[in-house]
């Protein structure tokens, strides 16, 4: 079972970092074998080549909701039909599903850690909301990582399609 945690969003974007410094932060910790972390950033076609390699992917992003700001939330995503054209600087999550088949890849699970962001101003720093939804969405996407490989016997019809 290979499973990857996909860091995605814009630093330069406030609380739009938010994806990218829970990679960060995981990725400095100890990981069962099989699981890869990756700051993906902007770069959403990469990312879209890469969900092929792997059985399962967790997207961490900045997911406006309509919650308050720093509300945390596990959903599965699912693939679209792919669009006709491609902003390749504003990729968000369902942008880069919708791309998996247009570059010859098979989408596999994937699911998605969002956070409602409160300030996606330009800016470097993350609101003190998000900020503080950092340690609580490493703990939910451990929990994801350790579902999914105890599930990993289960057929894939047997697992829930929505997390939270």
């Amino acid at each position: 079972m290979k499973i990857l945690v996909a860091g995605v969003g814009n630093i330069f974007l406030g609380d739009d970092g938010f994806g990218v410094e829970v990679a960060r932060r995981l990725a400095g910790t100890e990981l069962p074998g099989g699981v890869d972390v990756g700051d993906f950033g902007i770069r959403g076609i990469h990312l879209a080549y890469e969900l092929s390699a792997y059985d399962t992917t967790i997207l961490v992003d900045a997911t406006p909701r309509g919650a308050e700001p720093g509300t945390l939330c596990a959903l599965e995503l699912e693939q679209g039909e792919p669009q006709s054209v491609v902003d390749a600087h504003g990729m968000t999550p369902d942008t880069v599903l919708d791309l998996v088949g247009v570059v010859g890849g098979e989408m596999r699970r994937v699911l998605l850690v969002g956070c409602e962001p409160g300030d996606v101003s330009p800016g470097m720093e993350l609101s003190p909301p998000v900020a503080a939804a950092i340690e609580p969405a490493i703990r939910l996407v451990r929990e994801l990582i350790e579902e999914e490989l105890r599930d990993q016997t289960e057929p894939t019809s047997a697992r829930p399609r929505t997390v939270s």
